[in-house]
């Protein structure tokens, strides 16, 4: 579904190089040092590189891991599954789906009523502390 192609060089200019090198390069920042792991500010919780809304607060909880944890997108659609098979074990990554961002992972531990642990990196994310902020 992406729907917005960036340049490298665009993104050099937009992004720190913490973010360019999660978002671009699948990286993942320090557990306990991204900017919302252990925020509870209320909001809604955008695609660092296009800006699309991917969490509400409502949903975001704390998982013990160090990383932002949602248990569901905000709308459906708003996340697209990849296989990684990298680091030795197989895991699913998140990624936006309208840019193809690298968010983090999704895992299958995460509380009810969905089961599911969406853990992002901050770097990958941008909270929108409007409460009317646009949801489409």
């Amino acid at each position: 579904m992406s729907e917005r192609v960036f340049t490298p060089e665009e993104l050099n200019r937009r992004l720190t190089p913490e973010q360019y090198y999660v978002t671009q390069e699948a990286g993942t920042e320090r557990a306990f040092t991204g900017e919302y792991w252990d925020c509870k500010d209320e909001g809604v919780y955008r695609c660092r590189v296009c800006d699309k809304p991917l969490f509400a607060s409502e949903v975001k909880y704390d998982s013990g891991t160090g990383w932002p944890s949602f248990y569901e997108e905000i709308a459906e659609g708003r996340v697209d599954r990849r296989t990684d098979a990298s680091r030795g074990m197989v895991r699913t990554e998140a990624v936006c789906a309208f840019c193809g961002a690298h968010l983090g992972h999704i895992f299958p531990d995460g509380p009810h009523p969905t089961g599911e642990r969406y853990c992002m990196n901050s770097a990958a994310l941008r909270l929108d502390h409007d409460a009317n902020a646009e949801v489409s």
